[in-house]
């Protein structure tokens, strides 16, 4: 049987443990979209997990979706993930950037060139997002052409590029809820060229991606992330979803990526579909997963790795403590976005460690 806190080849990398660090947006880069002055501090203070997953990083102006998130496509953001990277390599750990664009869960006012958000086709969520205005209704996006299409899976592959450049171990393509999801889902997708319609078409923009990456850093530097249960944000694959899903997976696995990360919700058939489907590494996160449940999924040999949020948002040494069975800090939504009134570090790099609460209960 195999434990959580064992070591773990994940392609070309030896990772320390198999706890992962899960891709979480934080809304506190600057506003270039370099990382803000504390991401360093952040990152660095939970490193002891195998593998950090960073926030989304959007691969363009057009992947932009919300306020203050980082990008990895301009000389400024490769410097200022290159000191995140830094801190985190210095703890021993190794760090994935997640590619994140945000296709039509977008605002004007929250990209850099304050243009209409790009989709498959135009067709709006039928949801508010936040901007530094507040709350606004999400415009109708506009369709990309069929050139476009191509042109944004360069995008990726470019930002995949800075991503190494910068330091990073490699990337993971973020394909829950945003682009490459709205390209799978038939709610979102009634495009009538080669990107719509069947499932092969519909899988087509996400196979391009990973192909575009692999081709710029290496199959063994690059995983992506999928869920087929999520249906947020007006996405609906249809009643195909499990065959659409069985389908890319088994394509991406012809491709020889490092692993897939399945955001999980629902029943866990489709879970052993992928096990059978697919031959590297899986690293699974279920939303919520109670403190007991952790390291199951390895131990029954469904995963090889999972990934924990909240948890790893608020708890620095969420290793330490769950090693110790010690008691762990809570994290509420409130301190999730943004900085907060009480100052930058709060809910971003406050939190206590255990050793700090057992000093100061003792002083």
């Amino acid at each position: 049987m195999t434990d959580i806190h064992s070591p773990f080849t994940l392609g070309r990398i030896e990772l320390q443990n198999r706890f992962v660090m899960a891709p979480m947006t934080r809304a506190r880069a600057n506003a270039d979209g370099t990382p803000g002055p504390l991401a360093a501090t952040y990152y660095g203070q939970r490193a002891g997990v195998g593998l950090t997953i960073t926030e989304g990083t959007q691969p363009s102006d057009d992947g932009q979706g919300y306020p203050m998130t980082p990008g990895i496509y301009t000389d400024a953001h490769v410097a200022g993930w290159h000191e995140v990277n830094e801190a985190i390599h210095a703890r021993g750990g190794h760090v994935f950037h997640q590619l994140m664009h945000a296709g039509r869960m977008s605002h004007p006012d929250n990209t850099p060139h304050h243009r209409q958000g790009v989709a498959p086709s135009a067709i709006a969520p039928g949801e508010q997002i936040y901007t530094l205005g507040g709350m606004k209704d999400i415009p109708v996006p506009r369709a990309l052409t069929t050139e476009e299409v191509a042109a944004t899976v360069a995008d990726y592959a470019y930002s995949a590029g800075r991503a190494i450049e910068s330091g990073a171990d490699g990337v993971e393509i973020h394909g829950v809820a945003y682009l490459i999801h709205q390209f799978l889902a038939s709610s979102a997708n009634t495009r009538t060229d080669r990107y719509g319609g069947s499932i092969e078409n519909r899988a087509r923009f996400a196979i391009e991606v990973a192909q575009a990456v692999i081709a710029g850093i290496g199959a063994d530097r690059t995983g992506i992330r999928l869920s087929p249960g999520f249906a947020g944000f007006g996405l609906n694959v249809g009643p195909e979803g499990p065959d659409l899903f069985r389908y890319l997976v088994a394509e991406l696995d012809k491709l020889g990526l490092a692993y897939i990360h399945i955001v999980h919700y629902g029943a866990d058939e489709i879970l052993h579909d992928f096990r059978r489907i697919w031959n590297r590494a899986i690293i699974l996160n279920r939303p919520a997963r109670p403190r007991e449940d952790i390291g199951k999924d390895i131990a029954s040999g469904l995963a090889d790795l999972e990934s924990y949020g909240a948890h790893m948002l608020a708890n620095p040494d969420f290793i330490e403590r769950v090693l110790s069975d010690a008691p762990l800090n809570s994290a509420d939504h409130g301190v999730f976005f943004g900085n907060q009134p009480e100052g930058p570090e709060a809910g971003y790099t406050d939190f206590p460690t255990l050793k700090a609460q057992q000093e100061g209960m003792s002083a």
